[in-house]
């Protein structure tokens, strides 16, 4: 399958995913009026969502993030993009981007589907993004510090076990630079560490 038609099958899956989405929020914020964002430029920008508190008028930016490769399988763990290649070019991850307008990510996993292109359940994570960045930097990990860890192992595949870390409770980098095209590094965090951490709550 050829990278274009991937994107377009992704497209499809999230326009999908969204009507299931849109349900939840509505069954489960009633103190919140919330807008779709199809604007691409202001999608960019970390924002696929607003949500207005009703009594307040206070706007809040979510930006979605499915599990959309992993579609019937439910993860403890969520990958947060630290960074990618465009162009043979390294592009800074949407974590540490201060061109994001973001909030909150709206994590979503477990998704399960009994039929193509029919979404039945998943679970929704919100994350704030200012508490998760600031929790790590508690922890010493840092835009620089992961910097300076990926350079040091740029050809490295796979998962690399980090010091500030327990990889088996809390987290670890990931390289896919031989699986993908966007080589992308992530740094991968067990959900359940982010909420005991007060950076995460589960919406449903």
């Amino acid at each position: 399958m050829s990278l274009k038609s991937t994107f377009k099958s992704d497209l499809e899956k999230e326009q999908h995913l969204s009507i299931l989405l849109d349900g939840y929020y509505k069954k489960h914020l009633k103190a919140y009026d919330f807008e779709r964002i199809s604007d691409f430029k202001e999608q960019i920008t970390g924002v696929d969502l607003i949500f207005t508190n009703k009594t307040s008028g206070k706007r809040f930016y979510i930006d979605e993030k499915a599990q959309l490769d992993y579609i019937n399988e439910e993860l403890p763990t969520f990958a947060f993009e630290l960074q990618y290649h465009k162009n043979s070019k390294s592009k800074k991850g949407w974590l540490f981007d201060a061109g994001k307008k973001t909030h909150f990510y709206s994590l979503i996993t477990a998704i399960y589907s009994d039929e193509p292109e029919k979404f039945t359940s998943c679970k929704i994570t919100f994350v704030n993004r200012e508490r998760l960045v600031t929790f790590l930097e508690s922890r010493n990990i840092d835009e620089k510090e992961l910097e300076i860890c990926i350079a040091e192992h740029s050809k490295k595949q796979g998962k690399l076990a980090i010091d500030q870390l327990n990889d088996r409770k809390e987290g670890y980098l990931y390289f896919s630079s031989n699986n993908k095209v966007e080589k992308p590094v992530n740094l991968i965090l067990k959900l359940h560490f982010l909420e005991q951490n007060g950076v995460a709550k589960r919406l449903i």
